[in-house]
């Protein structure tokens, strides 16, 4: 069983999969979208959107990395798809999942949902054009605004001869207001043979457990619930393997946090370093008072030297061994 790191945009870049991945627990990743319209983008903008192409499309961890393409022209997707795997991508995602409305307008994510021979097109015509020993997977949510289209969207994939199919259990218009309804996978399974991964709603081992149970899947992809608890996924494999489940504490996650800072000031400056780490404590908050309590007294700083100070004397400055 894999587990899989979801493709959030403007959650996952390089810092956050590179501080996860150490963690532990992730047997693969997925970049955030990289957007394609009519063109070839250059070799630079895959290497900004997945700097582990420089490393084996690998994090330093080792953990696997597949380039997300998103898009509504299949020519131009095939063309971007065949320089990613030139530069060493192992493998090709193609969203048809993102529900941003920007997106959907621009002929792009779920907006994709609504037309099967689009799906299949795309799909099709970039799996023809990569190596055949390059994996190109799909992800869905259950339609734009009708779950029934995911038993007929997932055939087209199938059809297409995509590897695997990650599946979002909500429509476009149910956004991420939960429930997710892991209840149309096994329908699904009644209709194709390709590999599904369930994805949706996925907080905690226990809600693992009963996504397991309802799906039967082979693997699972987490998005949110690594967010608020960063070794969530360290937790399901101790719990698969029957071990002591780790308490998900905030004297371990604290230390994360300038770590996180420093990391994400490097690779881009301090200031996007400030919009990402307040993001994250945000989303650490919603299941830990501890981290509220700290996202409360500085989500009102903007300067990134003061925030820099108050985060540190706040979550420590013990940064994770290098080992």
């Amino acid at each position: 069983m894999k587990l899989f790191l979801a493709p959030m945009e403007g959650v996952v870049d390089w810092v956050m999969r590179d501080t996860l991945t150490r963690l532990g627990g992730i047997d693969q990743c997925v970049t955030e979208f990289l957007r394609v319209t009519d063109r070839l983008h250059p070799e630079s903008v895959f290497y900004k959107n997945c700097p582990e192409l420089k490393t084996g499309s690998r994090t330093r961890w080792g953990t696997p990395v597949f380039v997300q393409l998103l898009g509504g022209q299949a020519e131009p997707l095939a063309l971007n798809a065949q320089r990613a795997v030139k530069l060493g991508a192992l493998g090709v995602d193609l969203n048809f999942g993102c529900p941003a409305k920007t997106v959907n307008r621009h002929d792009g994510g779920a907006s994709l949902l609504k037309s099967c021979d689009r799906v299949f097109n795309i799909v099709d015509t970039v799996r023809k054009a990569v190596p055949a020993d390059v994996p190109v997977t799909a992800k869905i949510r259950l339609g734009f605004d009708d779950p029934t289209k995911c038993l007929e969207i997932a055939q087209a994939v199938e059809e297409a001869n995509a590897t695997w199919l990650t599946v979002h259990c909500r429509t476009k218009t149910d956004g991420y207001k939960p429930p997710a309804y892991w209840d149309w996978i096994p329908k699904i399974k009644e209709k194709t043979k390709i590999k599904l991964i369930a994805n949706g709603e996925i907080w905690n081992v226990a809600d693992f457990n009963r996504c397991v149970e309802v799906t039967q899947c082979e693997d699972y992809m987490i998005g949110r619930g690594v967010m608020s608890n960063p070794f969530i996924f360290s937790q399901i494999k101790q719990s698969l393997n029957q071990q002591p489940v780790e308490d998900m504490s905030w004297e371990r996650a604290r230390p994360l946090l300038p770590q996180f800072f420093e990391s994400s000031t490097l690779y881009i400056n301090d200031y996007f370093a400030v919009s990402r780490s307040k993001q994250w404590l945000k989303a650490l908050s919603l299941k830990n008072q501890e981290a509220k309590a700290i996202f409360d007294e500085i989500k009102v700083l903007k300067k990134p030297t003061e925030f820099k100070a108050k985060l540190h004397a706040l979550c420590g400055v013990d940064h994770l061994s290098e080992g």
